[in-house]
């Protein structure tokens, strides 16, 4: 059962045409990913994905040799390792997939075991004409979505709302909304200031009307102090976190009622084990629990497996806005790119671990 080898591979797709994210002002021409393979003695691998994996190179002594089932040690050992250098969250995902080959049980069960599905809302990532995304928007709703969230992130926010009004009057009332203002980071090239607390107020107001079900990252992601009086002057429930860096930031924010939906992410911080404590907290300090997904599918399979394993989850994140952001785009370097359930409820497989399988030609012909 002891860990023989720890292996880390880059891989990029070109985009033709870009991807035109919401939430940066730079088109994207190509789609990269980070591959990180662990191997038992028995020849089992276990997978997992997300950041570069930063500094890790040099510290696979600290796992070689070690059970891979001691997922508690080695989640303390990658949090300081994350610490220190990179996010290195993607090996903890690669370790409890190989922890569950090894006792034959998938990652869900292993979590938790309280349930083995989740439901899904749809992900979007385009800016699109209100007329062109309501028509997005209902052509998820027929492929099974019982909601979609969208973005916030044009020249001016009244055109944002604007927009908004348009999409909610063409699509009526059944489908459920959800706006991410992006307004908690930014991309590095990208110097816009986010929200002032009265801008955001005066959003949230206009949100409550629109029936919007939450309102995501409305201000910079230290202002937890904002964050709760916002919470405290709108009905609307604010959701964030999806960026945090480390698992007691993830605490601050439950400390100080700033949000009333927690969304890390498993490949970004605290992996599938630190994340399962933090939902715990969550859940006792009043708030829902639902990863923030938006990255390939090996990321988004690890997220749901946590999300059903602890059956906390209102809903789980599917990044899907099809051409632009489509299934086979989004997990290239899967054998079986993940394609929306029927239904929008996503049943996880009894298979060992995660359950995936690579596409080995595909990522040797992409491998950097």
């Amino acid at each position: 059962m002891t860990i023989a080898a720890i292996e880390i591979s880059h891989h990029a797709v070109d985009l033709d045409p870009p991807f035109h994210a919401a939430w940066d002002t730079r088109p994207r021409t190509a789609l990269n990913a980070t591959i990180v393979r662990v191997r038992d003695r028995d020849g089992r691998q276990g997978v997992g994905s997300g950041d570069l994996m930063l500094g890790f190179a040099g510290h696979e002594d600290l796992f070689l040799g070690r059970d891979a089932r001691d997922l508690a040690r080695h989640g303390r050992v990658i949090d300081a390792l994350s610490f220190h250098y990179g996010r290195c969250w993607p090996l903890e995902l690669a370790l409890w997939d190989l922890a569950g080959q090894q006792t034959g049980q998938p990652v869900w069960r292993m979590v938790g075991g309280l349930g083995d599905r989740v439901r899904l809302y749809a992900s979007t990532g385009v800016l699109r004409a209100p007329e062109a995304m309501a028509d997005q928007l209902l052509a998820l709703a027929a492929r099974g979505f019982p909601a979609v969230k969208l973005r916030f992130h044009r020249p001016d926010v009244a055109d944002d709302l604007k927009a908004l009004e348009t999409i909610r009057a063409r699509i009526g009332g059944d489908l459920g909304l959800m706006v991410d203002c992006n307004q908690a980071w930014r991309m590095p090239w990208d110097t816009e200031s986010p929200w002032t607390f009265k801008t955001a107020l005066a959003v949230a107001r206009e949100l409550e009307r629109l029936d919007v079900t939450w309102m995501e990252e409305p201000l910079h992601r230290a202002d937890l102090a904002g964050l709760a009086a916002l919470r405290t002057q709108t009905d609307i429930p604010i959701a964030g976190g999806e960026m945090a860096r480390e698992l007691h930031d993830l605490r601050a924010m439950i400390d100080a009622g700033a949000l009333d939906i927690l969304q890390p992410d498993a490949t970004l911080v605290g992996g599938i084990g630190g994340l399962a404590d933090i939902a715990k907290a969550a859940r006792a300090a009043g708030l829902a629990f639902t990863p923030h997904t938006w990255g390939n599918g090996i990321g988004l399979i690890a997220n749901a497996h946590l999300a059903a394993g602890i059956a906390e989850a209102p809903y789980l994140e599917f990044p899907f806005d099809p051409p632009d952001w489509s299934a086979a785009r989004r997990d290239f370097m899967l054998g079986e790119p993940i394609e929306p359930p029927d239904g929008g409820v996503w049943i996880l497989p009894d298979r060992p671990g995660l359950g995936l399988t690579l596409d080995e030609d595909r990522l040797r012909a992409t491998r950097l």
